[in-house]
């Protein structure tokens, strides 16, 4: 029997695309034969993730946790909305979310986390299930926040099972206020941040360089009206208002009565719950956003299978 080292089990992982522990396995089922281990996981369904690594996965689900004042949300995706009705589906990333949030929000160390009940790990499961349901998946992202005292609050919109969704929302806000009431707030505050999509938390927390590209453009804008350079000098910061009205969480207009600003809707909360209040941290997940989905010509897709 040959030796069955990490290097052979990296390199079947290679060739089949399968889980490190299906990959040891099938070595220990064909005494460290390599070609044998391809054929043993191709009769298992278990090769079958590798032909499935290129396709596009841009549906799937938004899952979140919360408990004990923290809170995650995860984005595992798949090719199609259809997967995201599997339960076996839901139930990965429930499970992935609360994993987020009791281990850590960096997406990659997730995938080395023990996966409950299975011997597999996050990324190994991940592959177990492409095998299984047929389609490409990937753990695309997590997050993860936390507060000292007060709330974590989360939001999911359209879910299609309780925290699970297509817009997944954590608001982190720190106070010493009564936690129900504190709670209400942070989940309306959440709904607002998965309505308006902030970009930033504060006006302190703009990034510099966007902050200096969008005076750049207005400055070019106002320039344009051939005002002297004071005038100019105003209608940029005019016009800078607007901009974080529209990219600045606490600047934003509380989307739930329309006229209020998000700052002030804190600060009246505070006032009338008796103790101050500061929302920390927010996370906004959206499926599929900024991956490409890319344009299928279907006529050419049924002609090259028709080649086969």
């Amino acid at each position: 029997m040959a030796e069955i080292t990490a290097t052979l089990v990296k390199e079947l992982r290679e060739k089949t695309g399968a889980g490190m522990m299906d990959c040891k396995r099938a070595l220990s089922e064909t005494s460290g034969d390599l070609e044998g281990a391809v054929d043993w996981l191709r009769k298992k369904g278990l090769a079958a993730a590798a032909k499935k690594a290129g396709r596009v996965t841009a549906e799937g689900l938004v899952g979140t946790a919360v408990g004990a004042g923290v809170g995650a949300v995860v984005e595992v995706n798949a090719e199609t909305d259809f997967v995201a009705r599997n339960e076996t589906f839901q139930s990965f990333v429930r499970t992935v979310a609360e994993l987020a949030r009791e281990h850590g929000g960096d997406a990659e160390a997730l995938k080395s986390v023990a996966y409950p009940g299975t011997g597999r790990n996050v990324g190994d499961e991940l592959t177990h299930m492409i095998a299984t349901i047929g389609e490409n998946m990937s753990l695309r992202r997590s997050a993860r926040v936390e507060v000292k005292n007060g709330v974590v609050a989360t939001y999911v919109h359209n879910a299609l099972a309780p925290n699970l969704g297509k817009i997944g929302v954590l608001v982190a806000v720190e106070s010493t206020a009564d936690r129900d009431r504190l709670g209400t707030l942070g989940r309306q505050l959440a709904m607002h941040v998965a309505a308006a999509n902030p970009q930033y938390l504060d006006v302190a927390s703009v990034d510099p360089a966007a902050l200096e590209r969008e005076r750049s453009v207005l400055r070019e804008q106002a320039s344009a009206s051939g005002k002297s350079g004071s005038i100019v000098d105003k209608m940029v910061e005019g016009r800078l208002r607007k901009f974080y009205e529209e990219t600045v969480l606490l600047e934003q207009i509380f989307v739930i009565d329309g006229e209020t600003r998000v700052g002030k809707v804190v600060e009246a909360a505070a006032k009338e719950l008796g103790a101050p209040i500061k929302v920390t941290a927010f996370v906004r997940f959206a499926l599929g956003e900024g991956i490409d989905r890319g344009t299928t010509d279907f006529a050419a897709e049924v002609a090259a299978q028709l080649k086969h």
